[in-house]
């Protein structure tokens, strides 16, 4: 009997160009359904760990990248009961730690990575929303409790990350404020956020928007120097949060706030097995928030597909993107 295959991109070393090949599509392991995946979201660390620079994601070449997906339930295995074929489903279901990621016609997936697909959202708009959502909600919810009536403050509001965390933020009956490149004000301002240009020097916006209390809660998803102004603008026993606290800062001025610090690492359950099934968890309640109108992804207007792949990786690394960029595999 021919084995059934599928088409797929491959990386067969650091830098290289994507190649396109033919090969067998994935077996079923235990726990897992076959996703026929329809679109693949491309993330800043996609083209780190392409490039070679992302020992963490531990995703050795030749390898198939892409963390989110979203597509269609092909078949589950005899020990699934939460999905069945022709379920559209999204979620981060691989391109780290050594599993098939989503840059292939099909993928062999952890049914705890997964959620149903907001009915609301095509695939592309869902494709897009994984990773950055899950970040924001262990940041958020998971590390700092977010709820009503605190004052957030986003740091980068309107990046990947950032425009998911003010929205959840937002949904959680938050006041939100959002720093970021005054162009992208009134897409903050949109969304409900009071957006902060980032050339305001920390200590005024402090003094302006909060009597210069601080913000009860921080989340940092720049690092570098934007992480040691978070420890300037969280307020006596506030929370500061970051997804990128990699580095060497100065924590005397959260100390003297007696303030707490949480760090994510949200690859931790694909390269560990460990608390798989909280993401699946985390990707349900995001279908609920935009289901709802409370959660839309920003996306980037161009389109790109299995040929030109390396050009949506270039336009993150360059800097060109105005949101997030996603690579359509079924056209």
């Amino acid at each position: 009997m021919t084995k059934a295959t599928m088409k797929a991109l491959v990386l067969d070393e650091a830098n290289a160009p994507f190649r396109p090949v033919t090969t067998d599509r994935p077996q079923l392991g235990k726990g897992q359904v076959l996703v026929r995946v329809h679109a693949s979201g491309v993330n800043p660390l996609d083209t780190k760990i392409r490039a070679g620079q992302a020992a963490h994601a531990r995703h050795s070449f030749p390898g198939i990248l892409g963390m989110d997906l979203a597509g269609v339930v092909e078949a589950v295995g005899a020990d699934v009961a939460t999905f069945e074929p022709g379920d559209e489903v999204w979620g981060m279901t691989g391109g780290v730690g050594d599993v098939q990621g989503s840059l292939a016609e099909y993928a062999a997936v952890d049914a705890d990575l997964l959620a149903r697909k907001p009915a609301n959202l095509t695939m592309r708009e869902a494709a897009a929303l994984p990773l950055v959502t899950i970040t924001a909600w262990e940041g958020l919810v998971d590390r700092a409790k977010v709820s009503a009536g605190q004052r957030v403050l986003v740091l980068g509001g309107a990046g990947g990350v950032g425009h998911v965390a003010v929205q959840i933020a937002l949904a959680r009956g938050a006041e939100v404020f959002a720093v970021d490149h005054a162009s992208r004000a009134d897409y903050l301002a949109s969304l409900g956020a009071v957006p902060v240009d980032r050339d305001e020097p920390v200590a005024d916006y402090v003094e302006r928007l909060t009597g210069g209390q601080g913000f009860d809660l921080v989340y940092d998803t720049v690092g570098g120097p934007v992480l040691d102004t978070a420890f300037v603008a969280v307020k006596r026993f506030g929370h500061v949060v970051s997804c990128l606290g990699w580095g060497t800062h100065a924590l005397a001025p959260l100390s003297f706030r007696a303030a707490t610090y949480s760090g994510v690492f949200t690859l931790l359950p694909l390269l560990t097995g460990e608390g798989r099934a909280h993401h699946g968890e985390i990707m349900a309640e995001a279908t609920r928030l935009a289901e709802a109108g409370k959660l839309t992804p920003r996306l980037d207007p161009r389109r790109f597909s299995f040929s030109d792949a390396a050009d949506a990786h270039a336009a993150i690394t360059d800097r060109s993107s105005e949101g997030k960029l996603v690579i359509d595999i079924l056209t």
